[in-house]
């Protein structure tokens, strides 16, 4: 209830978007804090120095073909079309920097995997078996993300109407819901939070510099190429991307 609460609601302060990493950071810290002070050891929280190489290979292997993926996406004309987010259309090179080297990993990636495949999922597995406590565990991450998804809908100005934007809503929720579980499930298989965070990190990651690259000027026959973010479509991007984060 306390994870869902923070992101839906604690998430939409100015001053949680303003220092994002640093927030996100401290409430990992925290929850580690809390984890040390019932007594979960280093090994129920998945940060077990013995595991860690097999934690490493095994989200390797899962954050491979997600790359590829995105990678592929990025360069084919109609998984250009998937990859356009108005957040990222108008990023220059030091926000993309930004986004791609301290937001993602540390705001996102760490204090989510932290919180829940580290603290939540160490916490459930000591009252629950284990099918329980992933599903547990899934449900609540797809909570998580009522909020972002709301904005992100918005902000690409998708599923305009109620009806719509309530069923997109649910969807992702469901969608989000069942990659917890996935996450959930390497991060049981290799015993190891490292698996989880490799192919979290590489889903955004590789998601975020792969609509940066879709956006890119194709040259054409006779002209010089254009630029899908060029221009007054560029400002205005730029525009809804810093009131989305607001």
């Amino acid at each position: 209830m306390v994870l869902a609460w923070y992101n839906n609601f604690v998430g939409r302060r100015p001053w949680h978007r303003r220092w994002y990493p640093v927030v996100n950071g401290c409430a990992a810290v925290a929850a580690l804090g809390v984890a040390a002070g019932c007594g979960l050891s280093a090994e129920e929280l998945g940060l077990g120095r013995e595991r860690l190489g097999g934690g490493v290979r095994l989200g390797s292997l899962a954050a491979a073909p997600v790359v590829g993926a995105f990678g592929l996406a990025a360069v084919v004309p109609g998984g250009r079309r998937l990859l356009d987010d108005q957040r990222i259309a108008g990023l220059d090179g030091r926000q993309l920097a930004y986004q791609v080297l301290l937001r993602i990993p540390v705001g996102t990636v760490a204090w989510e995997e932290i919180a829940f495949r580290g603290v939540l999922q160490g916490a459930l597995r000591r009252v629950l078996d284990e099918p329980f406590a992933t599903a547990v565990g899934a449900s609540v991450f797809g909570l998580w993300h009522i909020r972002p998804t709301v904005e992100a809908l918005a902000v690409n100005e998708l599923a305009v109407g109620r009806g719509a934007r309530i069923l997109a809503v649910t969807a992702v929720v469901g969608g989000t819901a069942g990659a917890g579980a996935v996450l959930s499930r390497l991060r049981e298989r290799s015993g190891s939070l490292a698996a989880p965070v490799l192919l979290h990190l590489a889903a955004n990651g590789a998601g975020a510099l792969a609509s940066v690259l879709a956006k890119k000027p194709r040259n054409r026959p006779g002209g010089t190429g254009a630029c899908l973010c060029a221009g007054p479509a560029r400002k205005t991007a730029t525009v809804i991307f810093k009131a989305g984060r607001r």
